[in-house]
């Protein structure tokens, strides 16, 4: 009996800073889902404010920068000239008998 209190007194101490670590382990895992859970919250309250200004700015941009998208895969890649110019040439000529008044055929200077 007189070596049975001590071994049983010894595991009760033992086992209590395990139970304490499994305590403090869950209690991280609720508080990292009550911080996920925020943060998702706020986030689509963000979304929601935000999607006005979307819809009137942005989706008309990306339009219009989805038509550029589709003028640039005419050209080919830009060139550099030994003395500094850089050309970017069409991939396909124009037709001669189309009448493209934007384009002047003069160089562009930048």
């Amino acid at each position: 009996m007189k070596q049975t209190l001590p071994l049983l007194l010894t595991l009760s101490l033992l086992a209590t800073p395990a139970a304490a670590q499994d305590e403090q382990r869950d209690s991280l895992r609720d508080g990292w889902g009550l911080l996920s859970e925020g943060s998702r919250l706020i986030l689509e309250g963000l979304a929601d404010e935000m999607r006005p200004m979307m819809d009137e700015h942005v989706l008309p941009f990306l339009a219009e920068l989805s038509e550029l998208m589709d003028d640039v895969a005419l050209y080919e890649l830009p060139e550099r000239l030994p003395n500094g110019d850089i050309i970017i040439r069409r991939r396909e000529p124009l037709d001669p008998d189309v009448d493209d008044s934007t384009d002047s055929g003069e160089p562009i200077d930048l």
